[in-house]
């Protein structure tokens, strides 16, 4: 009746007690198995130059992508729910022959690489997609020298090259994520029949005269001007010279975003002006990363580069005949630093998409921290007729 003890002499008790603890380790290794290989595996590729872009190749050299990780609530702007299957079942041959196009183009964000989307490829095979990721000039494993890139159309140039090989009958479905967007924009203005539908993952949607920069930043005209440089004039302020143009910088991620983070890369001499943007490592987590795991945080600390400063800086000249006539998709990202949500609003209100997606609880990357939600809108936007 009610509890009871159970004596035990002093050394049998340590041996069970021995032998729980180690089925309870050994437990958890078993459960820690498969995604440590993953991390091992993906890490391992990001580091091998190998080659320019990974075609749908590197799911099939990385295991058990489909972690059993729980689905996080997704909406769209027609706050209809998606069915939790579609991210573990393949898609019927039928629905798969229907689509105007199985391929996904996949293009990385400032600093990162094709490396960034292996969740997301091995996610989309397993459905039946044939996914690409490409690297940017500079980027991932491409040998270029970052500071050598001083133009949008040199850095998108992998894009723009894979796109003008296709033939006339072939489509895709564009994904850029972050500054990517406006590589995305600007194929889509060079090859418009060419792009099914157009995804910006919390990315740069810009405007017609508009820069990347420019979703970032709000102009001002100081009295002097000098060549590109970081100024701070307050704690949650800089000023942003470039080419005798001032702009005020104004961080909403201020209390984590300081001016010792930021590291001027000056590829032609330190009395030139600056080529690239690089962000110490200790400080990426909070800026990118504040919601992934943190292998996918190791991953990036040792594969991401130096930003280019010219593309970013360049503004994008788009037409409704081009750039407008392509079907596009923003996702949001709910618990993004970079790119607040009251910034991803805005960019919606001056652009708008056909349809807008959120993802709760991801912070700037959802490829690391929400891929199943991740693969779940891009699921549903495939589909769409």
């Amino acid at each position: 009746m009610g509890n009871e003890m159970t004596c035990m002499p002093r050394k049998e008790g340590k041996e069970i007690a021995r032998s729980r603890s180690t089925t309870v380790v050994r437990s958890h290794r078993k459960m820690g198995t498969e995604e440590e290989a993953l991390h091992m595996q993906a890490l391992a590729i990001a580091m091998q130059h190998h080659s320019q872009r990974f075609d749908g190749s590197l799911s099939r050299r990385i295991s058990g992508a489909n972690g059993k990780q729980n689905l996080p609530g997704v909406t769209s702007s027609r706050r209809r729910n998606l069915p939790e299957s579609l991210s573990h079942e393949k898609l019927t041959p039928d629905i798969i022959e229907n689509m105007e196009t199985k391929k996904f183009v996949l293009i990385h964000g400032e600093g990162f690489g094709a490396w960034c989307w292996y969740k997301s490829i091995a996610f989309l095979e397993e459905a039946g997609f044939l996914p690409i990721a490409l690297d940017l000039t500079g980027s991932g494993t491409d040998n270029t020298d970052t500071s050598s890139v001083t133009s949008l159309t040199e850095y998108a140039k992998p894009l723009i090259d894979y796109l003008s090989n296709l033939t006339e009958s072939e489509k895709v479905i564009l994904v850029g994520h972050s500054c990517a967007g406006a590589c995305v924009s600007y194929a889509l203005e060079l090859f418009p029949k060419k792009v099914s539908k157009a995804v910006f993952l919390s990315a740069a949607m810009v405007s017609n005269g508009q820069r990347p920069f420019d979703v970032f930043a709000e102009e001002s005209q100081p009295d002097k001007s000098k060549s590109l440089q970081f100024l701070q004039i307050s704690v949650t302020c800089y000023v942003v010279f470039h080419n005798d143009i001032p702009f005020i910088f104004k961080l909403a991620f201020a209390d984590i975003f300081s001016q010792e983070s930021q590291v001027l890369i000056h590829g032609n001499g330190k009395g030139m002006p600056p080529t690239g943007l690089k962000l110490k490592k200790h400080q990426i987590k909070d800026l990118y990363f504040n919601q992934s795991p943190a292998k996918d945080i190791a991953l990036a600390a040792v594969s991401m580069r130096p930003i280019p400063l010219g593309p970013i800086m360049e503004r994008l000249t788009l037409s409704k005949e081009n750039h407008g006539s392509v079907r596009q998709f923003f996702i949001q990202a709910l618990e993004d630093r970079l790119l607040p949500p009251i910034r991803q609003e805005n960019m919606v209100k001056q652009n708008v998409p056909e349809r807008v997606y959120k993802i709760r609880g991801s912070d700037h990357c959802p490829f690391f921290s929400k891929p199943l939600s991740l693969h779940k809108i891009l699921l549903e936007i495939a589909k769409l007729p």
